[in-house]
């Protein structure tokens, strides 16, 4: 799964006219693409793992890269100011990103797997657009405020937020069959659909249960 280093790193806040939202629009939305798939065909517990090698990978990633920024660069090398300024994050960016990606992809696995249990399986579209529009609620929310809470006003925080998360929803919308096309032949050559019927939701529980088929 996409870890949020590939999407909240493109933080940048654009201005562009009308809009308010950052960077990670262009990205961040296909990893809930890549989470829906993993719920759906292979259920929570799938989903879990992969949020959590995701969550510890990028973790690591941000240790090493602030360790080779720490590091003294050799006499030869010219460009340390602009590796800093490229590659150096700032803690609580790493943070921000770190809680939304974690929050907001259980938020949208959980409801994604709740969803096909009151739906039996069918309407797979109320689900993966349900799920974006509760995941992506908690993420875009956290991250903005968490990166960007007392340095810019409330008025243009609220509307990072809503225009980015509307965004990003209509991002799903609109990428819904590519996600049908997907899922399906997922379905048809892994001979997986999981229904997570006795599924443990505690995001902190590793228990391993076979998920029911359909």
């Amino acid at each position: 799964m996409i870890g949020p280093y590939a999407g909240h790193f493109f933080g940048k806040s654009l201005s562009v006219p009308a809009l308010y939202t950052s960077g990670s629009m262009i990205l961040f939305p296909i990893t809930y693409i890549f989470g829906d798939v993993f719920t759906e065909v292979y259920g929570f517990a799938a989903s879990r793992r992969a949020i959590w090698l995701g969550f510890f990978g990028t973790a690591l990633l941000y240790a090493v890269g602030a360790l080779i920024i720490a590091l003294p660069a050799s006499p030869e090398w010219k460009n340390q100011q602009a590796f800093d300024t490229v590659f150096g994050i700032i803690p609580r960016i790493l943070m921000a990103s770190l809680i939304a990606f974690w929050a907001g992809e259980f938020a949208n696995s959980y409801t994604m797997a709740r969803l096909k249990l009151l739906t039996n399986g069918r309407k797979l579209w109320t689900r993966t657009i349900g799920s974006t529009v509760v995941g992506q609620a908690v993420d875009t929310t956290l991250v903005i405020v968490l990166t960007f809470g007392g340095t810019y006003r409330v008025q243009t925080l609220v509307k990072i937020i809503v225009t980015g998360y509307l965004l990003k929803v209509a991002y799903e919308v609109i990428a819904t069959p590519v996600t049908y096309m997907v899922i399906n032949w997922l379905k048809r050559s892994e001979h997986a659909d999981a229904f997570d019927r006795d599924e443990d939701f505690n995001p902190f529980s590793f228990s391993e249960k076979e998920p029911s088929a359909s």
